[in-house]
Parts: C-alpha cells; structure tokens; sequence
C-alpha cells in the first residue's frame, strides 16, 4: 500500500506541475519555484528505494529502466533549473516521467533481478544513467530550440515562445549540457571497457558500438562548434541524431528481447 501511495503521489505531482507550468505561459505570473516537479521526485525516488527493499534486489526491466532514467533526468533539470531558466522543459519532461512511472506499476516485471556490491560497476551505472540523463535534456532542448527558432519567424510569435529565453541563450545551454553529458559518457565508455569483462559473450557489443556512436556525434558537434561555429539548424540536428543513437544503445535490445520477443 505504501508503495502504491508513493507512486501515485509522484504522478500527480509531475502532473500538476505541467500544468501550473502551462498556466504560467498564458498569464502574467514570473516563473516560481517547482515545488510540485521536486515533491514528485521525491515521491518517486521513495517508491524506486522501497521497491528494491522490497524485493531485496533492483528489477531491470524494460520500465523500470525507463522509470528510473526519467527519474535522473526529471532530478538533474530541476538542479539545473536553480540557476538556468530551463523548467519549461517540464512541460514535456515531468508527464513523460510520469507516464514511465505509471508503466512501471501497472506492468511489473519479476525478471532481471542484479545486485551490484562493487564500486566499480556502481560507477559505471551511475555514469551512463547520468550521461543519458543530460543528453535527454539537452535533446529535450534541442527540440525547444527547433520550436522557438521556427516561431520567432512568424509575426507574432506565440506567447509560449515569448517566454523562452533569447535562441542565443538557449543555445547557450543546449552545449553546456552536451559538454556535461559527453564527460559522464566518457566516464562511462571508459569504466565500461575496463571493468566489465568481454563485451561479446555478454551480449553488449551493440550497445557498446552505438554508444561510442554517439560520443563521436557529440564530441565532433562540439569541435565544429568550437572551429567552425556549428550553431542553430546544424546544432539540432546532430544533437538528436547523437541522442537516437543513445536512445537505440540504452533501450533498443531490452525493448526488442522483453516487450516484442518477450524473452527474458
């Protein structure tokens, strides 16, 4: 009971911040404090940590990966968000995150049970969690960017765009979060390929193979940015393209194998 609580407490959270998040853009009112968005991760991380006490392991499973993924991502934009004005991303963030969250409770899933008692391999998860986690809000913002640049060429632009920050800004912030997100991938690849033994014979060569697709999508955005000023339409597109990449290495076998294949 008290994990269904939890859960449920998390979902309306995120929800109701997505709307009041909405009714800021149609009104006069300066941006406040998410007080709702941060009492949903909290409600959230509470139902992941009883979750495990309960069944004395972690699940990963399809949606709960997922849910824990959306977890960070919703956790790292509200840090992010204490000295950036990036929480309008919430307004696609918080109910997808509680869209995951609702998977995960309405179809649990037994298999896939891992303990992990080393400090290697914790700092191995830890960083791909976290690298996806920024480079899924610096694709979130991508397409934000995409949205707003595409507006402000109408006259006149629509009142949610008018209340972004200027493209200047926002692309501002589209390359710190890469520049973050590449240096926890980073960490990742290189714990990866030191600490998990045979790649082949575990079944990660894919994952392995698109994720360092991906750091070569990202660091070489970087550099033309550094050299060439790679900027706006360039900037977008290889952003998501280098986030698809992430996204297939992350999720594409387990979605394939669980939910299509339904192997375990």
């Amino acid at each position: 009971m008290t994990i269904l609580i939890l859960g449920i407490s998390a979902i309306v959270a995120y929800l109701s911040e997505t709307g009041l998040i909405i009714r800021q853009f149609y009104q006069n009112n300066t941006s406040k404090t998410p007080y709702l968005a941060w009492l949903g991760v909290l409600a959230h991380f509470l139902y992941t940590a009883v979750s495990v006490q309960h069944n004395n392991a972690f699940n990963f499973g399809f949606f709960t990966i997922s849910s824990l993924i959306a977890l960070v991502v919703s956790l790292l934009l509200l840090l992010t968000a204490l000295n950036k004005p990036v929480i309008q991303l919430g307004i696609i963030l918080f109910p997808l995150t509680g869209l995951m969250l609702a998977l995960e409770m309405i179809f649990p899933q037994e298999a896939h049970r891992l303990l992990i008692n080393n400090w290697q391999m914790n700092a191995h998860i830890l960083s791909s969690v976290i690298a996806f986690g920024l480079l899924n809000i610096a694709a979130l913002q991508a397409i934000l960017l995409y949205i707003q640049n595409q507006q402000l060429k109408s006259h006149p632009p629509r009142r949610f765009i008018q209340k972004l920050p200027s493209l200047q800004t926002m692309e501002l912030l589209l390359f710190q979060m890469l520049g973050t997100g590449i240096f926890f991938l980073t960490v990742s690849l290189g714990s990866g390929f030191l600490f998990i033994e045979d790649l082949f014979a575990q079944h990660l060569v894919h994952k392995t193979v698109l994720s360092i697709l991906a750091w070569v999508i990202f660091s070489g955005l970087l550099i033309g940015r550094s050299r060439y000023g790679w900027r706006g339409k360039t900037a977008i597109q290889w952003t998501l393209i280098g986030f698809i990449a992430l996204l297939l290495a992350y999720f594409g076998s387990k979605l394939v194998l669980e939910l299509i294949l339904q192997r375990q």
